[in-house]
């Protein structure tokens, strides 16, 4: 069992045994975990109910703590975003709320996606099988300052057959776009993403993506 409780992270490996309690601090996310008895990556059904967040990778089951309350303001807006622009374009699907996809026997959630619609099956409750377009990732408390673990995961998103990948950045205000072929385009307030050729019309500002955490600040 794994629980996070006021900051402090109460694992144990029997649901008779007392947790024991480690500090955030203490751990270098993600941490793995031991997968439960019928385990079955490609179905939500078996995969073991934590407080936070899961992703099955290169055979491991990895955890991550809950979202910060600045990466939760953040995600909310970077979907708004998304949505917005998807009315005036159907033939694209916007997914959120950790977007699950399974591709290649691997899951991962990402922030926020979008699919061409004409390329998903129908609604199953399951995984999306195929790769998105575009691959949002919001940066929170537990991932580097230079980026390092958000780039990996942009890597692995090329290395399954998505397009485009943004790394939104709440500390610095800054949008940075990436493509497989190496092209890194960084964003600051007051500038347009500029137009990709799989997604004709989206150019958000900058600061879209952060109209919460300025409202507050205001």
């Amino acid at each position: 069992m794994l629980d996070y409780t006021d900051g402090m992270i109460h694992v144990s490996m029997d649901p008779q045994d007392e947790p024991v309690v480690l500090g955030r601090g203490s751990l270098r996310f993600p941490v793995e975990l031991r997968p439960p008895r019928g385990f079955a990556p490609e179905d939500p059904g078996t995969w073991p109910s934590v407080e936070g967040r899961l992703e099955f990778v290169g055979g491991r089951l990895l955890y991550m703590p809950p979202c910060g309350d600045t990466q939760q303001a953040v995600a909310p807006d970077v979907i708004h975003v998304l949505k917005k622009w998807a009315e005036a374009h159907p033939e694209f699907s916007v997914g959120g709320n950790e977007a699950g996809m399974c591709l290649r026997g691997e899951i991962r959630g990402a922030d926020a996606a979008i699919w061409r619609r004409g390329d998903l099956p129908p609604p199953s409750g399951k995984y999306r099988s195929v790769p998105p377009v575009l691959a949002v990732e919001v940066a929170g408390e537990d991932d580097d300052e230079d980026e390092t673990a958000l780039r990996s995961k942009a890597r692995w998103y090329f290395d399954h057959g998505v397009i485009v990948a943004w790394l939104v950045l709440p500390r610095t205000r800054e949008v940075v776009v990436l493509e497989p072929a190496g092209k890194d385009r960084r964003y600051h307030s007051g500038e347009r993403l500029e137009e990709s050729p799989s997604l004709p019309g989206l150019v958000p500002r900058v600061e879209d993506f952060f109209a919460d955490l300025d409202l507050r600040r205001s």
